[in-house]
């Protein structure tokens, strides 16, 4: 029977999914397409090299593995990319490229070259430059608290803030160009943007750096045509070195502004400026943006910043205290980072509204008044059982370290409240059993079932079991 490419890759996803965080997965796998399957040949289409790099370095073990099972021995993985040429000959082509180990990686070049001055006598001097002018000086509009030492590092950005830093120490000459930044609202889009404005700033004082978000590109492109200097408005963002726009998915359905943007965005590529750009998506799922220019946003890196773990929301909190003169006692730190795990701009605000509530009331802060607090806060945010928090009640209820859950002790009160811990995980959460292994001392996902079937066993026969699970749901869900 011969098999189809569609459900052989379907297939090969669902195991690669159960063996991955459901971040990476979105990230670097619902993104590719099969393309075909020939004597037992996968190729599979990815959205550019960088992408191809990236699978290789990171994920060829699993894939090889997982084409083994679907096409035997035999079965190999070939990767396609889909390249842009200059708009002087639009036609796409296609590279491909083998699995193979990682030192041989091929590196062709990601562009076809534009020249500026083709069908233009020597002469005549290059049309993007305005005679006479050759430094313009601007207000870069960077945030100067938004820097790389107030941007905590974690699991969650460290591929985005080491991309960030790269690139600020060489701006316009890494492989990240286009640097996209994406993530949902409050997770430090901005911040990091700003943050690389600032670090280039410091490292290359004499490059013009300048930050707009996209309505203001937008707007100020409104009043060139209002004024008839739409060629005064190309010609200075043409002079950048290092250009920011934040927020970039405000651009879709504005046709003749994305038009503008692409011109410019290739002059400035072009001459190994750089451009850093944050959306809320990521460029697969942005929709009214011309075509020419997602392509041309798949060029570099598309970076995403993930919801922090408990870690790192932690070290947020306590460096935000630390920078302001306040000291908190740490179990309300730790509540904070517990009740609020999704967005990094509502934990801030919250420990403010409590910093605030304990100033103009003269109380002291404590676990009573964070919670008083935190329990309004909370449920105007909808808040989002984490397994950090099941772990951190299943601990606090058996009075053992939170260390110790994720420890390789095979003691019978450690063992039953790691158990216990991942059933609740299952329950309560939509991690995959995968994701919930990795949290509860780097389990794999047949030890997390084998966790679910232990506890409903246990609650059928066991009847003071039974009232454990009972109390703790209570005040998981509480």
């Amino acid at each position: 029977m011969k098999k189809n490419c569609k459900a052989v890759w379907d297939n090969c996803l669902k195991i690669i999914k159960d063996n991955i965080s459901p971040q990476s997965f979105k990230t670097w796998f619902e993104p590719i397409k099969p393309v075909r399957l020939l004597d037992n040949v996968l190729t599979i289409q990815v959205p550019s090299q960088f992408f191809y790099e990236w699978l290789e370095e990171h994920y060829i073990s699993l894939l090889k593995k997982t084409i083994k099972k679907e096409l035997g021995t035999e079965g190999r993985l070939e990767y396609s990319i889909i390249m842009d040429n200059s708009f002087n000959n639009p036609t796409p082509y296609t590279i491909k490229f083998p699995t193979s180990n990682k030192k041989a990686t091929a590196n062709p070049a990601m562009t076809m070259p534009i020249d500026l001055n083709r069908g233009l006598s020597k002469d005549i001097p290059n049309p993007f430059i305005i005679p006479g002018l050759k430094k313009i000086k601007v207000n870069s509009q960077l945030n100067e608290n938004y820097s790389f030492d107030n941007f905590v590092e974690g699991d969650c950005n460290r591929l985005a803030r080491s991309a960030g830093y790269a690139v600020a120490n060489n701006p316009g000459k890494t492989a990240f160009n286009p640097l996209l930044i994406y993530s949902n609202v409050g997770l430090g889009k901005t911040h990091l943007a700003h943050a690389i404005g600032l670090e280039v700033k410091n490292n290359f004082p004499e490059k013009t750096v300048l930050y707009v978000t996209s309505e203001q590109f937008t707007n100020q492109y409104i009043d060139a045509v209002r004024n008839n200097n739409q060629n005064d408005f190309i010609h200075f963002y043409q002079m950048i070195d290092v250009l920011i726009i934040d927020d970039i998915q405000f651009l879709a359905s504005k046709e003749k502004t994305q038009e503008v943007y692409f011109h410019i965005f290739n002059h400035l590529h072009q001459n190994s400026r750089q451009l850093i750009i944050t959306s809320d998506k990521p460029p697969v799922e942005m929709e009214g943006m011309n075509a020419r220019l997602l392509s041309r946003f798949k060029w570099g890196l598309a970076a995403d910043l993930q919801v922090p773990d408990l870690e790192t929301r932690i070290a947020i909190l306590e460096k935000k205290l630390y920078k302001d003169g306040v000291e908190m006692p740490r179990e309300v730190v730790e509540y904070l980072s517990y009740s609020i795990t999704t967005n990094v701009r509502e934990l801030e605000g919250a420990l403010i509204s409590i910093l605030a509530q304990s100033s103009l009331n003269k109380k002291s802060i404590t676990l009573d008044l964070a919670k008083k607090m935190i329990d309004k806060f909370v449920k105007n945010t909808s808040r989002e059982i984490s397994i950090d928090y099941i772990q951190k009640i299943v601990c606090d209820y058996f009075g053992l370290p939170l260390e110790a859950i994720n420890s390789k002790t095979r003691k019978r009160e450690i063992v039953q409240a790691r158990q216990l811990a991942m059933y609740f995980a299952k329950k309560l959460t939509k991690a995959s059993l995968a994701t919930i292994g990795l949290h509860c001392g780097n389990k794999d996902h047949a030890t997390v079932l084998h966790a679910c079937r232990t506890v409903n066993n246990l609650i059928e026969t066991d009847k003071q079991f039974r009232v454990y699970v009972d109390e703790l749901d209570k005040k998981i869900t509480l």
